[in-house]
């Protein structure tokens, strides 16, 4: 709302509030309204008119078409009678005085009212009590504007602190949802890493059963064929048992024996076609252990190295039986 209407709504002319303003070098409400109350009485130039509604033009040229209407009829008579002067304007509407055209212009705006004529009833000037009560209106309006203004604001200022803290609140927990989303990942990794362990090691422990069980289906064959009578040997053609060469065994299998670190023994028959890496796996699977370990023997002094774990036992002279002691993974 301009400064114009502003004062007009407190009762004030727009001749009178635009004369006040420009007097006032246009500094506000509160200038403006403080010199119309100081000179109340005062009359203003006529050049501040600065034109009429629609209305009071309609109202100006309905009184001088009525008057001109008039001239005919009254001659000399209207001289010598002395007819009534308008003085005021006057709402046919509602019935309310209006001192002028200005006043007429505003209460139109502001009611919708359009039928006014001149009326010869004067409108009174306010008394000093008048005054009073419309200087305390003003400044009761002004207070309340004021409050209103002040109050608006903190609403402004409130709502600004809430939408900066829920953005805030809305990034945190954007954060979290992410950390949350990537310690699920981890969880599902590590679980999938166990799994695949167990599978790997559920594995192990089967070709061990079912290596054992191939081993003792044999040993049980080679009972029963050892236990069939052998045919009788001459006297004359026994030999002594120095002259006789054996021919050199093929060994199947083989029996190793782990020494581990806190010095305790593991031992178990492998086939010698296996790698030494099952060695290994066999380990971990009885101890449980998981950090890096390496093997070697004592007699001959040998630290495998990475290649001989994909070398199966006969190659790595590991047969028909061996001493394998279990060590740290040099640095």
């Amino acid at each position: 709302m301009s400064d114009v209407q502003t004062l007009m709504d407190m009762g004030f002319a727009r001749e009178r509030v635009e004369y006040a303003l420009q007097v006032t070098s246009n500094k506000g409400v509160e200038p403006a309204m403080e010199w119309l109350l100081a000179h109340g009485d005062e009359e203003i130039p006529a050049n501040q008119n600065t034109g009429e509604s629609p209305a009071s033009a309609e109202i100006r040229q309905t009184s001088g078409e009525d008057a001109a209407a008039a001239a005919p009829s009254s001659s000399g008579a209207e001289a010598s009678a002395g007819s009534p002067v308008a003085k005021s304007l006057k709402c046919d509407d509602c019935g309310k005085v209006l001192k002028d055209h200005t006043e007429v212009e505003y209460h139109a705006a502001k009611t919708g009212h359009s039928n006014f004529s001149e009326s010869t009833e004067e409108k009174k000037a306010l008394t000093e009590e008048e005054k009073k009560a419309q200087l305390a209106l003003i400044e009761e309006k002004l207070k309340q504007k004021r409050v209103e203004r002040e109050e608006r604001e903190k609403a402004d200022a409130l709502e600004r602190e809430k939408n900066r803290i829920r953005s805030g609140k809305d990034m945190a927990e954007a954060k979290r949802r992410m950390e949350e989303l990537e310690m699920k990942k981890i969880v599902e990794q590590r679980k999938r890493e166990k799994e695949e362990e167990k599978a790997a090691r559920d594995r192990v422990r089967a070709q061990i059963e079912a290596d054992k069980a191939a081993r003792k289906a044999r040993e049980q064959k080679e009972s029963a064929a050892s236990s069939e009578p052998t045919a009788s040997v001459s006297s004359t053609t026994v030999t002594s048992p120095s002259a006789v060469k054996s021919p050199p065994r093929d060994y199947s299998e083989t029996r190793i024996q782990v020494r581990l670190q806190d010095g305790s023994t593991l031992q178990e028959t492998f086939n010698v076609k296996e790698q030494l890496s099952a060695v290994r796996l066999f380990i971990q699977v009885k101890t449980g252990i998981e950090t890096p370990f390496s093997l070697m023997t004592t007699f001959p002094r040998k630290l495998f190295a990475e290649d001989d774990y994909e070398k199966p036992l006969e190659v790595l002279g590991l047969v028909p039986s061996a001493v394998i002691t279990m060590t740290k993974t040099p640095a």
